[in-house]
């Protein structure tokens, strides 16, 4: 009887499973082992790609709705800038009514028209920049000239000339200033 049957065939031993595997494969493992290591090199550097593209995903989504944010927040600036000289404006003619003999109706509306004008800004975000008797500060000053002066501290506003603004935190308009300096014959004296 030359044919073996199913049974006989299927059921081999792991002896002879392992011998046959070893007679077919033995050459070709090394490549396999190659193989797979490259294939697991690439998986892994698949997921660097996708983890830093899922990274990058992400924050450009934070940064798309961060700008949004100044977009909405910072928008008007450019109006309210152009709205400044006219709230100097007010300031001088308030200034110089009572000098000119202005009825003191005309005063109050023209006061009551300032405010207005600064409440609307106001609710828009701009704050005034106050500086008399306060430090110096380049961020949001501007000195225009020094004023020599033994009774106060060195680089102590000492005029304001015309305001500052800001929009939020952002500046709009740095204050132009006067600051005290003291004389040079004060500072040798200490020294």
């Amino acid at each position: 009887m030359g044919h073996k049957t199913k049974k006989e065939v299927t059921e081999k031993t792991p002896d002879v499973l392992e011998k046959e595997s070893e007679n077919q494969n033995a050459p070709g493992d090394e490549d396999i082992m190659l193989k797979l290591q490259e294939k697991e090199k690439e998986a892994a550097d698949n997921y660097d790609k996708y983890v830093r593209a899922v990274a990058e995903l992400e924050n450009y989504r934070k940064r798309a709705a961060r700008e949004k944010a100044d977009s909405i927040k910072f928008g008007n600036e450019n109006i309210i800038k152009d709205i400044l000289p006219l709230v100097d404006s007010m300031e001088r003619a308030l200034q110089h009514a009572d000098s000119y003999g202005y009825s003191d109706a005309f005063k109050k509306g023209l006061k009551l028209l300032q405010d207005q004008l600064l409440g609307c800004l106001g609710k828009h975000g701009v704050q005034q920049i106050e500086c008399v008797d306060k430090t110096f500060d380049p961020n949001i000053h501007e000195a225009v000239f020094q004023v020599d002066s033994g009774a106060h501290e060195d680089n102590k506003v000492a005029e304001e000339l015309e305001k500052g603004y800001r929009l939020h935190e952002r500046l709009l308009r740095p204050a132009k200033v006067s600051i005290f300096k003291r004389p040079k014959k004060e500072e040798d004296s200490k020294e």
